[in-house]
């Protein structure tokens, strides 16, 4: 195989690592940061939303942009610009300083999370098999790592700016260090995807309905990452040692399904893997929301967090690989919507508690995972990819 093929696929582990890191590292210092703040819970709620807006509006950008200038060119652009406003949040001392420090911060995440998507599927095509999973859990392993070290510095008391400051740093050296490593884009579809641009090409049909299959399934796991403790704690009565355990057991779940979806992909087809997935999703979580014994509960948000370990990656990749002139755009779309997903569990879960009691709320997210078991097919199309024909 072309070394430079795998130097590229070492570089997007690298990237897709570095952005899992970046976030971690400020997930983990949002209790510090808001102290500094001043504001209370529910304005940093408010202004989290700032985070989502700026991200969204980058994988906007981003998408066309790395169709028409290359991967190789977006990717370390963003990683730079996630990496230098990481330390924004840790200077902000108000709301409003805050507020835009979550903004910019957004948008840099937003960029880097789709022309790094856009890059693995450069990356797929030229190894001809799956190997997209691979890349998202690289992404979960840098949050893992991100809580490590943030725990550590915290523990030392180190101040978040000077923590956020020393990342921001070193994000921005890896970077710039491996972008030669980064595949060139090809001149061809480069000139087709200016083209394209320029002639205001719509989306197609398929990859908006791919979009609001991430839609669902992102929102499926925005309900784990928001309301798995809070289930053990106040439904099960846990204590909150035992509680966080609900969200460790979905994630490192999650982690190792990714680490092991490729192989599968490649033996049983992308459509098999989300139709499964999604339906050993449905299952994992009916088992949680109905079990009266905290085990029990703990092993049914590992198997949601296996199911759908691989579901997710196989959208992103039959999104990119429907028109590989407009993988960016399309990867940008599907991206985009996801992520309004992933903001909207907790919103949509939230007001449903006042009707009925927690548990009963995670029927929502399952009824959405046997949706998106139904209508799997999608990730089939007319136009085979070399990953999809051999997957087949």
């Amino acid at each position: 195989m072309d070394r430079s093929l795998r130097a590229a696929r070492l570089a997007t582990f690298v990237y897709f690592g570095l952005n899992g890191f970046l976030m971690g590292m400020w997930i983990v210092h949002i209790p510090a940061v808001e102290e500094r703040a001043g504001i209370s819970h529910a304005v940093l709620g408010w202004l989290l939303l700032l985070l989502g807006a700026g991200a969204f509006v980058g994988m906007q950008l981003a998408g066309p942009l790395a169709d028409r200038a290359g991967a190789r060119v977006v990717v370390p652009v963003s990683a730079v610009l996630c990496s230098a406003t990481l330390l924004l949040p840790g200077l902000a001392s108000e709301s409003w300083t805050l507020g835009a420090a979550l903004l910019v911060f957004g948008f840099g995440n937003g960029c880097l999370d789709v022309s790094m998507n856009a890059h693995a599927v450069q990356v797929e095509c030229g190894y001809r098999r799956p190997v997209m999973s691979a890349f998202h859990a690289t992404f979960s392993i840098g949050g893992v790592l991100a809580a490590l070290a943030g725990a550590r510095t915290l523990g030392w008391g180190w101040n978040p700016a000077v923590t956020l400051g020393a990342v921001a740093a070193l994000g921005v050296v890896v970077a710039v260090l491996f972008t030669p490593a980064l595949l060139c884009p090809d001149p061809v579809q480069g000139s087709r995807a200016s083209e394209a641009v320029g002639s205001r090409r719509r989306t197609p049909r398929r990859v908006w309905l791919l979009a609001g299959l991430a839609l669902a399934l992102m929102l499926c796991e925005g309900v784990a990452n928001d309301w798995s403790v809070l289930h053990l704690r106040e439904v099960l009565g846990a204590s909150e040692a035992t509680a966080a355990l609900a969200y460790g057991a979905f994630a490192t779940a999650m982690t190792a399904g990714r680490l092991l979806a490729d192989r599968v992909t490649a033996r049983v087809g992308p459509v098999a893997v989300l139709r499964y997935g999604a339906v050993a999703a449905a299952f994992g979580l009916t088992v949680a929301a109905l079990s009266p014994w905290t085990p029990l509960a703990l092993a049914g948000w590992a198997v949601f967090g296996l199911g759908l370990s691989g579901c997710v990656p196989q959208i992103f990749s039959a999104a990119g690989h429907a028109d590989v002139d407009a993988a960016g755009a399309n990867v940008s779309r599907v991206a985009g919507l996801g992520y309004l997903g992933m903001l909207a569990g907790p919103a949509v879960i939230g007001p449903l508690t006042q009707l009925v009691p927690l548990n009963l709320t995670f029927f929502l997210p399952v009824a959405l995972c046997l949706v998106a078991a139904v209508t799997a097919g999608l990730l089939c199309s007319e136009r085979a990819t070399p990953v999809a024909a051999e997957a087949r």
